[in-house]
């Protein structure tokens, strides 16, 4: 069987030669030291994974993914960025720029393997599904992590239940919450732990959210839910058994992370609403209220 291709985007010859040692004997390498060549040949060889350094001096790696993603032939390819800066805001504009997953240095060979795996088995998947409009459709509306739906769904789901609770007068609510110090676990536990809290997060959420409903991860570690005939009591009724049950989690060899959420909760006005995007901005703004005072509370806003 013919071995799957990594592009390396790298400038520092020792970092290449890390990631070779580490991936070398599953995949076949590719190596550009710089942004000219990194361009011309993931054109050419259409690469079935880029690991991206962001410092490459003669355009960072934020610049080389944007124009990876401009290009119709090398926009499907799944970039990881490799990189030494641990920042949110870095890590933020990794994933904004069309990143879909980072390493940070050192480098770790086993996370390297499985996150590079992941990112593989992933587009293997994709492409096995590509003649299933449906499949594939789905696919592209869930987090791989946590296996919510994304935001892309939830923005283009929410407008035909709006649409269809105007008509019949269907009660809609949501509920928007936030991890409180969340970059603290990532910053003192690592990355993985905090992947691993995610994931316990969205399995809490999916147990207690009815079929009805739509649970997503709406970015980083924030959380929507929409509750489908829902009034505004109910709602908030389960936000409180939400930060009851979410203080119960316990995540593995790392007890001691208390994991507690800021919580926002709002209702459509079936009258005055034009979108979901009103009821998000009152649930964001209260989440935002119990962020900036008590933490781990929840606070309605209609």
């Amino acid at each position: 069987m013919k071995k799957e291709t990594i592009l390396i985007v790298d400038d520092i010859e020792s970092n290449i030669d890390i990631l070779n040692d580490i991936l070398g004997y599953d995949y076949d390498i590719m190596v550009a030291l710089n942004a000219k060549d990194a361009l011309e040949l993931a054109q050419e060889y259409l690469p079935d994974l880029i690991l991206l350094d962001i410092m490459i001096p003669d355009m960072d790696g934020y610049k080389i993914c944007q124009e990876l993603k401009k290009n119709p032939q090398t926009i499907n390819i799944p970039v990881i960025f490799s990189t030494a800066r641990t920042d949110e805001n870095s890590i933020e504009k990794a994933y904004n720029v069309g990143g879909i997953d980072y390493i940070c240095k050192p480098f770790k060979a086993k996370e390297i393997k499985v996150r590079v795996g992941l990112q593989l088995k992933i587009k293997r998947m994709l492409k096995d599904l590509e003649k299933s409009k449906k499949q594939l459709g789905l696919l592209a509306s869930i987090d791989p992590l946590t296996k919510l739906y994304n935001r892309r769904y939830f923005r283009l789901y929410s407008d035909n239940i709006i649409a269809n609770a105007k008509k019949h007068n269907i009660p809609i609510c949501i509920l928007m919450f936030d991890l409180d110090d969340f970059k603290k676990v990532n910053d003192t536990y690592g990355h993985n732990v905090g992947d691993k809290v995610l994931i316990e997060v969205a399995n809490l959420l999916q147990r207690l959210i009815s079929n009805n409903d739509i649970a997503c991860r709406y970015g980083g570690e924030e959380f929507v839910i929409m509750f489908k005939n829902s009034t505004i009591k109910e709602t908030e009724k389960f936000a409180f058994r939400l930060k009851d049950e979410m203080s119960k989690i316990i995540i593995k060899e790392h007890d001691k992370i208390k994991v507690s959420a800021s919580i926002g909760v709002s209702s459509v006005n079936l009258q005055t609403d034009n979108s979901i995007e009103e009821a998000l901005n009152r649930a964001d703004s209260a989440l935002y209220d119990v962020k900036c005072s008590t933490k781990n509370d929840v606070k309605i806003k209609v």
